[in-house]
């Protein structure tokens, strides 16, 4: 995700020489020469490093969904206290998108990669040293704080790999990193399912040690197969002019519904488990056999979500996408008053399934929102491409906000689990609340894109 506009030029050289390894002077994705004899080698080898460091930094991020299956009786902590240290890494990354995003055109897009790797030592390091019964709450507190880095490595990664492809291969380009790096939730989780089946609950030290090695080999990566893009730029004003737009706004809360509903329930779904069906899931490594199929199946199904817009319409599939989200919801509030743990899973895999979807269609609508508006703009000033480009650096700005916000989803959905077992012991005021939201999603969707009428936006 990027509040970079997508016309960024640059100047370089066409391949990386001696002396002037990783710094691109010339680069032209848009020319069909260029692309196909240097152009094309290049963005893939910088699109496949990236995949990767953002896998590692989504999978610190998501250090605490597993972590917190380990701390048991020894560690003092209650369900409450548990959903809190789920929360706060998805609040520190929702903050840190935005500044990481504009940190690839200040530093360059090879350079950041390799500090923003790096910094993923700043939480891995202690918690591989501290995570052991004894450790204070606050401790605890400040350490899932920090794994919070690894959520703005997203956006950095988006808005570099943007840069590199032409508008035509955009689409796709992004839409691998992003699943390439939301698997890093599920897989973060197999890690801790393998350390309990093999060391046991007592050593929740051993997860974030296995991904010491992958760190550093991922700021290695960087350094020597990434390249820098150094002319690129920041739009100036872009941001302030997106966020007086109130389409950013709506899809903002869209994007709450859809990557916020994925990144939180991946975060909580473990807990959630043990604590609605104690009796079958009694020790952690019980419910975490369960705990990665949500993730993995939302971020390998995104790629639908995407395709189907191109066929049937962003705004279309997103409406019916919160319709079946309030659904799910609605089936997993019945399953957990009826004890059903049957209908209760194929509810909380069919939220996944469908926020995958949604992360994909709702990235779709932004690019289509500001095409439909150029359209009539060109037409109104005479000047069609002066439009497009407007509509270019609103939509990527737009991208750079809704994916800030939407992070802010996880928090959100933490938030509410941790309330509600604290005032009812269960999580069916939870289940209410989503429920809720999601209608307000499918309504909004509704009305600002599908309603009929001579200002509905066409071919959003």
């Amino acid at each position: 995700m990027s509040t970079l506009a997508s016309t960024t030029t640059v100047t370089a050289e066409p391949a990386a020489t001696a002396g002037g390894r990783h710094r691109i002077t010339d680069w032209r994705p848009e020319d069909p020469t260029f692309w196909r004899t240097t152009g094309a080698r290049i963005a893939r080898r910088n699109l496949w490093v990236s995949i990767f460091a953002e896998h590692v930094g989504f999978s610190v991020w998501s250090l605490w969904s597993v972590t917190v299956l380990f701390l048991g009786p020894a560690y003092g902590i209650d369900p409450a206290g548990k959903f809190l240290l789920t929360a706060v890494p998805a609040a520190l990354g929702a903050v840190l998108r935005l500044p990481y995003t504009l940190a690839v055109a200040r530093f360059g897009g090879r350079n950041w990669t390799i500090v923003s790797a790096l910094m993923l030592l700043v939480p891995a390091v202690p918690m591989a040293i501290l995570l052991e019964p004894g450790v204070s709450y606050p401790t605890l507190m400040v350490l899932a704080c920090l794994t919070g880095v690894g959520g703005g490595n997203f956006a950095s990664s988006m808005a570099n790999i943007n840069l590199f492809f032409p508008e035509r291969l955009k689409g796709r380009a992004l839409g691998l990193n992003a699943g390439g790096g939301n698997l890093g939730v599920p897989a973060v989780q197999l890690v801790g399912l393998a350390v309990l089946a093999t060391a046991g609950a007592a050593y929740p030290r051993l997860v974030p040690a296995v991904y010491l090695p992958l760190i550093v080999l991922a700021a290695l990566a960087s350094a020597r197969w990434l390249d820098n893009l150094p002319d690129a730029r920041n739009e100036p004003g872009a941001l302030r002019e997106a966020a007086r737009e109130p389409h950013t706004w709506v899809m903002s809360l869209l994007y709450i519904g859809t990557f916020g509903s994925f990144i939180g329930f991946g975060f909580a779904f473990g807990q959630v488990l043990q604590l609605q069906f104690a009796d079958r899931f009694p020790t952690p490594i019980d419910a975490a056999w369960l705990t990665f199929l949500g993730p993995l199946v939302g971020s390998l199904i995104r790629p639908v979500g995407g395709q189907l817009a191109d066929r049937l319409g962003g705004a279309r599939v997103t409406f019916w996408n919160f319709v079946g989200m309030a659904i799910g919801a609605g089936l997993v509030l019945y399953a957990a008053r009826e004890e059903s743990f049957p209908l209760y899973l194929t509810g909380f895999m069919s939220l996944f399934v469908f926020s995958g979807i949604g992360n994909g269609s709702t990235y779709k609508m932004i690019p289509a929102i500001f095409r439909a508006r150029a359209v009539t703009e060109g037409e109104l000033t005479g000047d069609p491409e002066a439009a497009e480009r407007r509509a270019r650096r609103l939509s990527g700005s737009l991208i750079g906000i809704a994916g800030a916000v939407g992070a802010f989803g996880g928090v959100l959905v933490n938030v509410a689990f941790r309330q509600s077992f604290l005032t009812s012991g269960n999580a069916e005021a939870a289940y209410v609340a989503f429920i809720g939201w999601y209608a307000l999603c499918f309504g909004l969707t509704w009305a600002v894109y599908l309603r009929p009428g001579p200002r509905r936006l066409a071919g959003v």
